[in-house]
């Protein structure tokens, strides 16, 4: 073959070659340009090394099964729930527990000729139960609380109460402080409060002023007006916008606080709440039936008040408050809040006298009363 045909054949191989090698070149060189563009992943300014954000990552991690975790452990272990109600004797204290939950749990309920075998005392009384529902487990305490406001003698009736909220505390801060603790502390402290006020369609009574005055610097307060039925509807909506000038103005405060929002979104929530406070409920355990269905209901000659029914009271309103949705956060209230500001003040006590926290109180089975007025 002639020399000049194999140069010929040489720069036929050699010229795609070159142009393939070119583009690749061009290539390489925009997908750089596009890549400094639009950086692979985010970082932002949150942290001093900056954070990147999920949705940038390549492919699925699963941090978000860590809710399907929490959820397990929670289900496994199950929770507790300390629920207080406040007021004087006949305002269905118990009726209204036993209908929140849909079972026997006051103590009334649970104790066989109870008028008979507990007399008024100033002793709390508190009974347990372990309620499951969908596999979810709640071991809920209500303390049912002697009446008042109908006895002779109202002087400081609500020392007993603040005295019980605090020996709560006391308990558990002594649990946390021991070498060896539990590895799940025992929780008795009162998560929320129910103060049942009488229908009057006035003000609130001197004695309930002072009452949630004291109550409300402890425990989540949640008033509510007892047997509302007894008031029209246009009774009803003054007296509730009386008591709520009567809140303010005294200085009282009841859950949800307008300082624990945490968001936009929890203050545009507690701020409906806030509008209905204090609920206007009726409770009943009996069942009455209304166009073919099953109604909880109290029967008037009038006709059936339906307990679930918002036209006709707002018990549906304070069952969702409290169980379905700030039920944990009247926990969380309950042990960053309250709990923390009884465990700054007993350890700033401690230091101050140079000595370990003193045992008398818990073994009393009651605070010293300094430390109670020092306390509110």
């Amino acid at each position: 073959m002639r020399e000049d045909t194999v140069q010929e054949l040489q720069l036929e191989l050699e010229v795609p070659a070159q142009m393939e090698e070119r583009e690749r070149e061009v290539e390489e060189e925009e997908r750089g340009e596009e890549e400094m563009e639009q950086p692979p992943c985010t970082l932002t300014e949150s942290g001093p090394q900056g954070l990147i954000q999920g949705k940038d990552l390549f492919g699925y991690v699963g941090i978000e099964a860590v809710l399907d975790q929490m959820r397990r452990k929670t289900m496994k272990a199950g929770f507790e729930f300390n629920i207080m109600v406040v007021g004087q004797s006949g305002l269905g204290k118990s009726t209204l527990v036993n209908t929140l939950f849909k079972s026997k749990v006051s103590r009334k309920s649970c104790t066989p000729n109870y008028e008979e075998k507990i007399s008024k005392t100033v002793h709390l009384q508190s009974v347990s139960h372990v309620i499951e529902e969908k596999g979810v487990k709640m071991k809920l305490t209500v303390i049912d609380t002697p009446g008042f406001g109908d006895q002779i003698n109202n002087e400081n009736c609500w020392e007993p109460i603040v005295s019980y909220v605090n020996e709560q505390y006391e308990k558990y801060l002594r649990e946390e402080l021991h070498v060896n603790r539990k590895r799940r502390i025992p929780d008795s402290r009162v998560h929320c409060c129910i103060y049942f006020l009488p229908a009057t369609g006035h003000r609130l009574r001197p004695i309930d002023v002072e009452f949630m005055k004291r109550l409300g610097k402890i425990v989540s307060i949640v008033p509510v007006i007892a047997k509302a039925d007894t008031l029209t509807m246009e009774e009803r909506q003054d007296f509730k916008q009386r008591i709520r000038q009567d809140l303010q103005v005294n200085g009282i405060r009841v859950y949800p606080q307008r300082e624990y929002d945490e968001d936009t979104e929890d203050r545009i929530l507690n701020d409906k709440i806030r509008e209905s406070i204090p609920f206007a409920v009726v409770g009943t355990d009996k069942e009455h039936q209304v166009n073919g269905n099953k109604v909880l209901g109290r029967k008037t000659k009038w006709g059936i008040i339906e307990v679930e029914n918002v036209a006709h009271c707002e018990f549906a309103n304070l069952r969702d408050l409290l169980i379905r949705s700030h039920l944990q956060d009247l926990k969380d209230v309950t042990h960053n809040i309250h709990y923390e500001t009884y465990r700054v003040r007993r350890l700033n006590e401690s230091n101050a006298n140079g000595m370990a926290l003193s045992p008398l109180s818990l073994e009393n089975g009651t605070l010293d009363k300094s430390e109670t007025d020092s306390h509110l």
